[in-house]
């Protein structure tokens, strides 16, 4: 027998979800974050020390793409639990995974204190953020759809996403900070270390937070029905969450996966590459660059809600070809900006890219969440969301600055994310509209033929 579909949270106890999500997604993006900024500005010179500078930075970079490559185990593993046991359980689990990495960074000695050692350590470290972040987006982003209602799901689930610019506007505002009060050496000596060890106490913030939390009412809901189903005489036993999402939804997990193309290598170039870019390419400052992203970060922040708002209105598909194709006839006026080598040009170029990035990002959430049924919701939206991530965001600034260091030109790279969002733009036009569907009318629908026969 079907699940009943859960009466819609109320609104207080719904901002509470919202804030919840949003503060731990915020402290995750910005450990993940801030290792980006770090490998851009940094990592090159204290664990690569003996390489050219631009060779350097690939290297760092190389550092940076490995916790991308965690991602995908990351999603395979928090998806098949939190399917099974929750979504709250291993929330809190990816925020105490990602912390820790994080704050062990700040500790990390360097090339010069214990040698080759050092990049060893710093890789492995990089592997846990990857693990930890490829389990905690699914996780909060389906807390906050399965808690709110079907016509306003876009908006309030665009609110976790919005985790991400800020959590790259606090990395980026400490690092700016930092960079503006202290010298260049001192920096490099000590100063770095500062943001990461500061992600020890974010932790415990967003612990604190975190456990205060109800667990989703679809998934309690879902989790009662297949208790009832398994304790009937001959009852049936549910296939692991994998097994079944690539079984009943192969189909959207590669138009989740194509969605993301643009939208992840877009993001990365912009907030990543550009720091390589501006510096080395144009011969802006360290802190010109960073305070660029700061104030783009802050303006992505307050347009996300809108985008969503604007997906329960018009549709997830019409938000997100918005977006795609918007990045994609950007790219060229955006370098073209940053070359002219002023601070207004270089914040125009990467304000606008990060509003159109916006409107991909926003429906996101929403979009991923409608596509599977309870059981396999996890699963589903964290494996298409996580292993295009080893495609897109992870080769995203290291291809950049390749291409870069090859050509001399930004052409090949406006080429490079003109092409990603191509392929963004044909996997949604073939995605089905998704902003009216009732989480527990999906699970209805899909649980009985998600099940085998305990006795087959």
């Amino acid at each position: 027998m079907a699940a009943a579909t859960p009466s819609p949270t109320p609104p207080g106890s719904l901002k509470r979800i919202v804030a919840a999500s949003l503060i731990g997604t915020t402290i995750e993006w910005y450990d993940f974050f801030l290792y980006g900024s770090a490998a851009a500005l940094v990592f090159n010179k204290l664990f690569f020390p003996e390489s050219d500078p631009l060779v350097g930075t690939l290297l760092s970079f190389l550092t940076y793409a490995v916790g991308f490559a965690a991602r995908p185990l990351g999603a395979l593993v928090f998806g098949h639990y939190g399917d099974r046991l929750g979504r709250k359980k291993l929330l809190v689990l990816s925020l105490l995974l990602m912390g820790g990495a994080t704050f062990a960074i700040g500790l990390l000695p360097t090339h010069a204190t214990i040698g080759s050692a050092a990049p060893v350590l710093l890789t492995v470290l990089r592997l846990v953020q990857g693990f930890a972040l490829g389990g905690e987006w699914g996780g909060a982003v389906l807390l906050v759809s399965e808690h709110g209602d079907a016509k306003r799901r876009g908006f309030w689930a665009s609110w976790p996403q919005t985790g991400a610019p800020a959590g790259q506007l606090l990395a980026t505002g400490v690092l700016s900070a930092l960079t503006a009060l202290l010298s260049d050496a001192a920096f490099a000596s000590w100063g770095w270390r500062v943001p990461f060890l500061l992600s020890g106490v974010l932790v415990i913030v967003g612990l604190w937070i975190r456990l205060s939390v109800d667990e989703s009412p679809v998934f309690k809901a879902a989790l009662a029905a297949a208790e009832r189903r398994t304790s009937e005489p001959g009852g049936a036993a549910e296939k692991m969450p994998l097994v079944a999402v690539l079984r009943h939804h192969w189909r959207d997990v590669l138009i989740a996966m194509g969605a993301r193309m643009a939208e992840n290598i877009s993001y990365y170039v912009i907030t990543a590459f550009i720091l390589v870019y501006a510096t080395t390419q144009v011969g802006l400052s360290k802190q010109t660059a960073l305070n660029t992203v700061l104030i783009g970060s802050a303006v992505h922040f307050a347009v996300i809600p809108l985008w969503g708002a604007l997906s329960d209105r018009l549709g997830r598909r019409p938000v997100y070809l918005i977006g795609a194709v918007g990045v994609g006839a950007w790219m060229f006026p955006f370098f073209s900006l940053i070359d002219r080598g002023t601070f207004g040009s270089l914040l125009l170029a990467v304000t606008v890219g990060l509003v159109l990035h916006g409107a991909m990002y926003a429906p996101q959430a929403a979009f991923f969440s409608e596509m599977f049924a309870t059981r396999m919701r996890y699963s589903g939206a964290s494996i298409g969301a996580q292993f295009s991530s080893v495609a897109a965001g992870a080769p995203a600034p290291l291809v950049a600055t390749a291409l870069l260091a090859d050509h001399g030109t930004s052409t090949p790279i406006s080429l490079y994310v003109m092409a990603a969002a191509l392929l963004t733009v044909v996997a949604v036009v073939c995605a089905r509209e998704t902003r009216d569907r009732d989480l527990g009318e999906i699970e209805e629908r899909t649980a009985p033929d998600a099940r085998v026969r305990a006795d087959a």
